[in-house]
């Protein structure tokens, strides 16, 4: 059975490798290994991430089953691209390790982030997604997630676009 718990410094090293995991899986194939050894290193470093986890307005929680971590998601308060909320929370990452797709992860994931969000005074939620990852896409506005805008989104040294989708909390 799959449990969300908020993740906590001890699991910095953890987020970090299933963030390098789950990124090399869904995108390598569609990215020079240049571009995404420079990605992984600069987003995705142990470092970076022992700074963010349990840093205010920094949530992460993660899916575990048993004692294997299947997930994660990154919340991120009072970012905003233009959404025009007055209390945005921005999904920085969602996350869902290879061998549990299909499993119901991402699903318990975002409903962690609709009950955050509602817990913590919210008005919208929003994310950034690739424009080409339909399969994404597609489970967000499952969510009921509507895209508002575009920007773009540096890999490596690729320029690439993502479209902006927000909902209502």
């Amino acid at each position: 059975m799959i449990r969300i718990r908020p993740a906590e410094k001890k699991d910095a090293s953890l987020v970090a490798a299933i963030s390098r995991e789950t990124f090399y899986d869904t995108f390598a194939a569609y990215n020079t290994k240049a571009d995404m050894d420079k990605f992984l290193s600069e987003q995705f470093s142990e470092e970076i991430l022992m700074q963010q986890v349990g840093l205010p307005g920094f949530f992460h929680y993660l899916a575990c089953d048993n004692d294997e971590t299947a997930g994660y998601i990154f919340l991120k308060q009072g970012s905003d691209a233009g959404t025009g909320a007055v209390q945005p929370l921005e999904i920085a990452r969602l996350y869902a390790r290879k061998s549990f797709i299909g499993q119901g992860v991402g699903r318990l994931l975002m409903q962690q982030a609709l009950q955050h969000a509602a817990e913590n005074g919210n008005d919208i939620l929003w994310l950034g997604v690739w424009e080409k990852n339909q399969h994404a896409i597609g489970f967000y506005q499952a969510f009921g997630f509507e895209k508002f805008s575009e920007h773009d989104f540096i890999l490596g040294d690729d320029v690439q676009r993502d479209w902006l989708m927000k909902r209502s909390v």
